[in-house]
């Protein structure tokens, strides 16, 4: 079967409680509905003078862009259509020169990882809170990161620019302001990732974590398919003051973005953004945060085992206590109609995205039901062991300079004492267990080789290391 026939055919007859958020199209904007129901093709046009582009200071996007800077109360905006990847590239690219130092979370994207690989930067890695029964890293409060720039000034390193997550893939979240300002408050300029939560910006709900774009941050990445209305790829790069140099943004998105943007995909941007903005619009926002927040209780009393977030909108299926690993439980959930967004070894995680799902309540319950049936009954799940990071992980060598080195696979169990040269990391959810140029000393393997049995089909059994690190020096 090829891909066109595939697309008509796929999930048509399964629950899809994944990304993107519009639901298959249930919940696209109705202008956005409007213009694809149009005749085919109408809307795929090249950058005519009067459309323009994302870095043209003339044309419709160039407008567009300023109003939606405008109405979100930034200083400036930049459509993507290469997803958030793109655009966290670009602003990470537009604030770390070669050879500098950034501050990153543990659970930074994958792809802030090969900006500093492209780039030549420098990332220094900070530990976070572990929650062992879920096997999730939780997001830091003041007090944590007060303790990393602790460490940072006893080992008298330097750091130039800071990243961090909010809200986490899962949807935890705490308070980003205080986060903010005490990186800033040390000179740094700080970029956010929030992917997974454009819609906080929107100020539709008094109780949803409060966005960095209304917390001082000088860059903010929004990917509008995981946490707003858009089509696939649809991302906005938001800046705020003026401490970082629109110059250098905008060159860095020259060097990554295409030059040929989609005119579909610059007007799903914006027609999502208008979805976040409208006040006519954000009541129906409310109303899906509302029955979010209703199923989530309803399934709670009815004995359906879910963790909580700071992310209405997610709803995280805890198996472990069950005996169940999630990625078994997945597969048996797929053959029964439900396709999750995430499943891993202690849970399984769904995203409600914005469309309105009629009978969910009894679908979600009656499946479970029938896994727990269908599964003999086991004990539960040991506590998953917290990664053996240090409060800082340094690599040893440049991840750059690694990437182009000559290397080697050798068996994990063989890896002791070597530099990695790989990039391990399972996706979804994109968060690298190692990075190239960290050396892979007895506990990291060792925890390494327990995450293969875990996940089977996800951590190789192998990795690649430096033939001779000797070439260095």
């Amino acid at each position: 079967m090829g891909l066109l026939p595939l697309l008509t055919q796929l999930h048509t007859r399964k629950r899809a409680l994944h990304l993107p958020a519009h639901g298959r199209g249930l919940a696209l904007p109705k202008e956005l509905i409007a213009l694809l129901n149009h005749k085919p093709g109408l809307w795929d046009l090249p950058e005519l003078k009067e459309i323009g582009g994302p870095l043209e200071k003339d044309g419709v996007i160039a407008q567009s862009q300023s109003w939606a800077a405008s109405a979100m109360g930034a200083t400036k905006a930049w459509y993507g259509v290469n997803g958030a990847t793109g655009l966290l590239q670009a602003a990470l690219l537009a604030i770390a020169k070669p050879g500098s130092k950034v501050l990153m979370p543990k659970n930074v994207h994958k792809s802030l990882i090969h900006s500093c690989i492209v780039g030549g930067i420098f990332p220094i890695l900070f530990d976070l809170p572990f929650l062992q029964e879920r096997g999730h890293y939780a997001p830091p409060d003041k007090s944590w990161l007060e303790k990393v720039l602790s460490h940072l000034s006893e080992k008298n390193i330097q750091i130039d620019a800071a990243v961090l997550i909010h809200p986490t893939y899962h949807g935890y979240s705490t308070e980003i302001k205080p986060l903010v300002s005490l990186l800033q408050n040390k000179g740094l300029t700080v970029l956010v990732d929030e992917a997974h939560g454009a819609y906080f910006a929107s100020n539709c709900d008094k109780e949803l974590p409060k966005s960095a774009l209304k917390s001082g941050a000088d860059l903010v990445v929004h990917s509008l398919h995981k946490s707003a209305t858009g089509l696939n790829q649809t991302a906005v790069l938001w800046m705020q003051g003026n401490k970082v140099n629109i110059d250098s943004i905008e060159r860095s998105l020259n060097c990554l973005q295409t030059t040929s943007p989609s005119a579909i995909l610059m007007a799903s941007c914006e027609s999502a953004i208008c979805e976040l903005t409208s006040p006519n619009r954000l009541k129906k926002l409310q109303q899906r945060v509302f029955e979010a927040r209703q199923l989530y209780s309803e399934l709670i009393e009815l004995g359906v085992p879910l963790l909580t977030t700071q992310d209405p909108l997610r709803l995280i299926l805890h198996t472990a206590p069950s005996g169940i690993n999630g990625l078994t439980a997945d597969d048996w959930l797929i053959k029964n109609g439900l396709i999750a967004e995430l499943p891993e070894p202690g849970c399984i995680t769904f995203c409600l995205g914005f469309a309105k799902h009629k009978g969910l309540k009894q679908f979600l319950y009656r499946k479970w039901q029938k896994l727990l049936l269908t599964t003999k009954k086991q004990k539960p799940l040991s506590p998953f062991d917290a990664p053996p990071n240090p409060i800082l992980t340094v690599p040893s060598i440049s991840p750059t300079k690694t990437w182009h080195a000559k290397k080697q696979k050798v068996k994990l169990k063989e890896a002791i004492g070597r530099i990695s040269a790989d990039l391990m990391c399972p996706y979804p959810p994109g968060i690298p267990l190692v990075i190239p140029g960290v050396m892979l000393n007895e506990p990291l393997v060792n925890w390494l080789l327990v995450q293969n049995i875990l996940w089977p089909k996800q951590i190789p059994n192998e990795i690649s290391v430096l033939c001779d690190e000797d070439s260095f020096d």
